[in-house]
């Protein structure tokens, strides 16, 4: 059997024109027309070639280089200029242009503003091509570990504990001075014990600064080298995060917003997210899906009440995911009734209002039955086990959460919310798995937004290929 083998020193050449490097099928035209057909002035990216100053890159070839590169998990500004010089198909798409990892950098810092207009436009060219209806939309989020250190997370207990470390240093240093002083002229010695007191005094001023920042917050945790991180637990265990939101259109996943967000936690997320996808879409969506994390009565009240809002509680995830665990005595099971202003027990006992205001400071009237009733029930001990009665806490906007339950009861929610899974929680297995988007490379909201977004757009230019086809993205893209 007889072998194939290469040879270095064979005479090969490549084709004359770059044009010719790749075939005229080969997905990174997507990317390419898809930047041509933005009006990048209109974003805010200045295109002037007579300002003074060195020659600068054209910036539309930078902006498909962070595209292409991001969609093939290319994120590294060092790995993206090592592309530009070995990989044909960055060579073709940036015209042979061989930009430093540095100027890499800088465009993608200083453009952050503009890659969020980008993925604006992207979703109203998907509007346009029909391929985005924006009836039903479905939020989520995903913790993103951050460029930072847990190590560098200082608490209130942590700031604490070494202040009392850095004072019994500081006392000690202290004394070996005196004591220096007293036996023997200046030396080396007595300037290294200068040189430790003036490096615990600098520790000390830092544990200041990080306590004032974290009393001026009101936060638990404080990173020192990304500010805007927050500390948290995910799959991986406690670490640093950024939260990471995104919704999606229903008709095929592509994404409508996406947003890098300080808080922790999903709960006052929603009327943002929805309010920004109104904003991209030009008309509000019909219906709005998201998980058991976002049911937040104050900040659902928030959105428009012509959108069905489908996010279920805690309390009905526990109920089909482990109704063993349900307590027979749990507030559904008591009935108001309106006219009477009072609740009925499941044994038929009455429970009134407890408060003559309407409302408390906490936009909640509590409820309450007779203690003697409720001591002389069978169901004393199970349903509760206070002596004064059991209580009904009624909040002000009830009938909204009463609402939110029938929505999601419903066999057309019941509908929308299995489909949430697999519209909105794919594009961040893409991201993590296709993208490496397992750690920003950047630090702070805004530049870590600007990944984030890069990672948007290239996953809608992606999927678009799949739905619409290289030729056919190629000639919509030169339509609008």
């Amino acid at each position: 059997m007889a072998y194939i083998k290469g040879n270095r020193n064979q005479m090969t050449m490549l084709p004359n024109s770059i044009e010719d490097y790749i075939s005229l099928d080969d997905p990174v035209r997507a990317y390419d027309a898809f930047v041509e057909a933005l009006d990048l002035e209109q974003l805010g990216l200045v295109l002037d070639g007579h300002q003074a100053g060195a020659n600068a890159y054209w910036p539309q070839a930078l902006l498909k280089l962070l595209l292409y590169g991001y969609a093939y998990g290319l994120r590294s500004s060092r790995k993206l200029e090592r592309a530009c010089h070995h990989n044909l198909s960055f060579i073709w798409l940036t015209e042979g242009l061989k930009p430093d990892y540095r100027t890499i950098a800088r465009f993608r810092v200083e453009n952050r503003a503009v890659l969020k207009q980008i993925l604006q436009q992207c979703a109203r060219m998907c509007v346009k091509l029909e391929l985005v209806e924006g009836n039903t939309l479905f939020t989520d989020g995903t913790k993103i570990k951050a460029n930072a250190s847990y190590d560098q997370s200082w608490s209130q207990e942590d700031c604490r504990r070494w202040e009392e470390k850095v004072a019994q240093n500081i006392e000690h240093i202290l004394a070996e001075c005196e004591k220096t002083d007293e036996q023997e002229e200046p030396c080396s010695s007595l300037v290294k014990l200068k040189e430790e007191l003036a490096s615990q005094e600098a520790l000390r001023q830092k544990i200041e600064a990080i306590k004032k920042e974290l009393d001026d917050s009101g936060k638990s945790s404080y990173n020192t080298t990304d500010p805007e991180c927050f500390v948290s637990k995910a799959d991986r265990g406690a670490n640093v995060y950024h939260n990471a939101q995104m919704s999606v259109d229903e008709k095929h996943g592509l994404i409508i917003t996406a947003q890098v967000v300080s808080e922790s936690s999903d709960v006052n997320q929603l009327d943002a997210q929805v309010k920004q996808a109104q904003e991209v879409l030009g008309k509000p969506p019909q219906t709005v899906c998201a998980d058991a994390g976002y049911h937040s009565i104050s900040d659902i009240e928030k959105i428009d009440s012509t959108i069905r809002v489908v996010v279920p509680s805690e309390t009905q995830i526990v109920k089909e995911r482990r109704p063993a665990n349900v307590k027979p005595f749990f507030k559904e099971a008591f009935s108001y009734d309106e006219a009477k202003d009072e609740y009925r027990c499941p044994a038929d006992k009455c429970l009134t209002r407890t408060r003559q205001p309407a409302f408390d400071k906490k936009d909640r009237v509590v409820y309450k039955a007779a203690a003697g009733e409720c001591r002389a029930c069978s169901h004393f001990g199970v349903c509760t086990t206070s002596r004064a009665g059991r209580k009904i806490v009624r909040l002000k906007n009830e009938a909204l959460l009463q609402t939110l339950a029938q929505n999601y009861l419903s066999d057309e929610g019941q509908r929308i919310y299995k489909l949430r899974k697999q519209k909105v929680e794919l594009p961040f297995a893409h991201f993590k798995h296709n993208f490496n988007l397992r750690q920003f490379l950047l630090r702070g909201v805004d530049k870590v937004n600007a990944e984030f977004n890069l990672c948007a757009i290239a996953y809608n230019i992606t999927r678009m290929i799949g739905i619409v086809g290289i030729d056919g993205l190629k000639t919509a893209f030169a339509i609008t």
